[in-house]
């Protein structure tokens, strides 16, 4: 063993004077030392001849070699490219790298289109934190205390007492413009929101909405009619059909939501329409008069509605997909689908 000792440290002092004068020379030195054939695998070969107590120490010197060696290997190697890269070295034969052009995301599309048609109407964009406070996100909005959107299983709680939380609605940018008071008020909100939920074809732990709010002098459930109306007519076109249902927001009375025919089957049911036909797209209503009172506004003065839709069911409709997760797994094969869309 010390014999083979000998021989490292001398192979070191060799390796340690090497200075190659060209590639072939480097090449040389990697056949010598680094090859399949060459001194660091014909030494680790030698480690069969050991006595057992001294494998380790040998084991321990061998490693060191051949680090040694490797890493002067590629000290050379990178001067090499250096220096090739320096002098311009350029095989203008090869033929060009192209360059990928990306896409917008489908979810970017629809949102960007959403805001040109209301934008058409008057409104502007309004944003905010998507981490908030509980009166911004809950208790302005006419939630009790005991409603269950409180519930831990449908927010994500940041901080308790006071209460943070991961935004569940884009509502809470709404509360923020009315306590601005500057009346008239009409906006969108568009934004993520996060809600503690399954994830599954129709749903998942966070997506996007936009909102919208309108207060002024005398609005009423015609003029949300009439607007949601004029969005959905130049968002999918005139071949569907619209119905209004009553129900119940605890931040508008009266309300309702709005279904259109299922645009995937034709009204003929899917999966995404649970079979019956229709798809809820949004709910709206008239803003609940004790919302306008706790923004400071008065509610014997002024009126208006608000509506809010999800984004990603939007999107479903607008380009027949199927599975909501599609939006968030970022498969390449899926979003170059939309090159070519504007």
């Amino acid at each position: 063993m010390e014999q083979i000792v000998q021989q490292i440290e001398a192979y070191k002092q060799e390796i340690a004077a090497f200075r190659p004068e060209n590639a072939e020379a480097l090449e040389q030195y990697r056949i010598r030392f680094l090859g399949t054939k060459g001194l660091v695998k014909a030494l680790f070969g030698e480690m069969k001849n050991v006595p057992n107590e001294r494998k380790k120490e040998f084991g321990q010197v061998l490693n060191a070699f051949k680090v040694l060696a490797e890493s002067r290997y590629e000290e050379f190697q990178q001067l090499k490219d250096e220096a090739g890269s320096a002098t311009g070295q350029l095989d203008l034969t090869l033929p060009g790298e192209p360059h990928r052009l990306g896409t917008r995301h489908p979810i970017s599309l629809v949102r960007n289109k959403a805001i040109r048609i209301f934008e058409r109407l008057g409104f502007t964009i309004a944003e905010g934190p998507e981490i908030e406070n509980d009166w911004h996100n809950f208790t302005a909005l006419n939630l009790a205390e005991n409603h269950p959107a409180r519930d831990m299983q449908d927010t994500f709680y940041v901080h308790n007492n006071p209460d943070w939380l991961l935004r569940t609605h884009t509502s809470s940018v709404q509360v923020r413009a009315m306590e601005e008071g500057k009346l008239p008020i009409r906006i969108i909100c568009p934004g993520r929101v996060y809600r503690n939920e399954t994830i599954s074809a129709r749903a998942h732990c966070f997506f996007h909405q936009i909102e919208g709010l309108y207060i002024a002098e005398n609005v009423s459930f015609a003029d949300l009619k009439q607007t949601l109306y004029y969005f959905v007519q130049e968002f999918f076109g005139e071949n569907f059909k619209v119905r209004f249902r009553p129900s119940f927001f605890p931040f508008t009375e009266p309300s309702a939501e709005m279904d259109i025919s299922c645009l995937i089957c034709g009204g003929e049911g899917c999966n995404v329409c649970k079979h019956t036909g229709w798809v809820e797209i949004l709910g709206c209503g008239m803003v609940h008069p004790q919302v306008l009172e706790n923004c400071g506004i008065d509610s014997n003065k002024y009126t208006g509605f608000a509506f809010g839709m999800g984004i990603e069911r939007l999107t479903m409709l607008k380009y027949q997909i199927k599975d909501l997760r599609l939006f968030s797994e970022n498969d390449a094969r899926f979003l170059k689908q939309f090159q070519g869309t504007v």
